[in-house]
């Protein structure tokens, strides 16, 4: 009998490590369940003598806590291997490619105008979104009762105390300019690109929130022979070397004498942008002396610039949120 249930064991030790998880618990079952070999061993040992009794339960008794051992050990081991399996990746499969982003047409105009004015010695200078009416207005000789103002009404975020210390946000990036000439003395040479806002009726050509370019040069003996060739520079960079500019009389608060640029723009002429050289009273209000300095600025839309470059028919677009919009270009 202790041979048998040394054959037992070892049989048992076969079959279960060969079985999977749908066959173990029934292998272990041949063994030690009810109707088991082990058992039927364990039911007999009443026909024994008490010694043969003792040592023989003793020894089916270990082979039994043996032969569950092995089972334990073998679903361990199942376990663990299906696990891995569902860990398993395959790197040298192909994955979901990801959707890559792409850069806002305004982004790539804004970008080119810095590389082009960067080229002459122009540095980029900004400032807040929200701004002070002191340097948005007045000190752009633009008063409260200059009718501009009703031309520019735009978001007002606070209302100062007797008109002081008001705030809105800005219509054009021109403040970035009285900032920067407050806290600097000629030669300047900046630009600043950004974010403007304006109280206006959304169309296919004007927009409430819309990004601007200006630039800003001040020195001792400049001239609109000066402006006119940095114009030339950075509209040829953007819209292509045959495009011609010319300079038409209008009239800004900020400038004088003011000009539009219109564009020679595939057969037609296009207004484009203002400029004009920087008003002497401007100059006053940053403590620049105009007998000794003078100076010139321009302003463009940037969205006006990318709807030229690239065709596009509806500022709308911009503001869209369409990725089909942004992904053409």
């Amino acid at each position: 009998m202790e041979a048998e249930i040394q054959k037992i064991i070892e049989e048992a030790r076969q079959s279960i490590a060969a079985s999977d998880r749908s066959s173990l618990i029934p292998s272990a079952a041949k063994f030690i369940g009810r109707q088991g070999s082990l058992t039927e061993i364990l039911k007999s040992l009443g026909n024994l003598s008490i010694e043969e009794r003792k040592r023989i339960g003793e020894q089916a008794n270990q082979a039994k806590i043996a032969i569950e051992a092995m089972v334990t050990e073998r679903e361990q081991k199942l376990s663990a291997a299906q696990q891995k399996q569902m860990m398993r990746r395959d790197v040298g499969l192909p994955g979901i490619p990801p959707v890559v982003g792409h850069l806002s047409p305004v982004t790539i105009v804004t970008r080119e105008l810095i590389s082009a004015l960067t080229e002459l010695g122009f540095e980029v200078a900004e400032g807040p979104e929200v701004e002070l009416e002191l340097y948005n207005f007045d000190m752009l000789n633009i008063p409260a009762d200059h009718p501009a103002r009703d031309q520019w009404d735009t978001f007002w975020v606070k209302q100062g105390k007797d008109g002081k210390n008001s705030t809105l946000l800005r219509t054009h990036t021109s403040p970035v300019q009285v900032r920067y000439m407050l806290q600097h003395q000629p030669p300047i040479r900046i630009i600043s690109p950004g974010r403007t806002f304006r109280y206006e009726a959304e169309n296919t050509s004007h927009s409430s929130v819309f990004n601007q370019f200006e630039g800003l040069m001040v020195d001792k003996g400049i001239s609109v022979a000066h402006m006119k060739g940095v114009i030339d520079h950075f509209v040829k960079k953007i819209l292509g070397s045959e495009v011609k500019a010319r300079l038409r009389p209008s009239f800004f608060p900020f400038t004088e004498p003011s000009f539009e640029v219109d564009v020679w723009f595939n057969g037609q002429w296009l207004e484009l942008m203002g400029c004009g050289m920087v008003h002497p009273q401007v100059l006053r209000n940053v403590n620049i002396d105009p007998s000794e300095y003078s100076g010139f600025a321009f302003g463009v839309g940037t969205e006006r610039l990318a709807m030229l470059k690239y065709d596009i028919d509806d500022i709308r677009l911009f503001l869209s949120g369409d990725p089909r919009f942004v992904t053409q270009f």
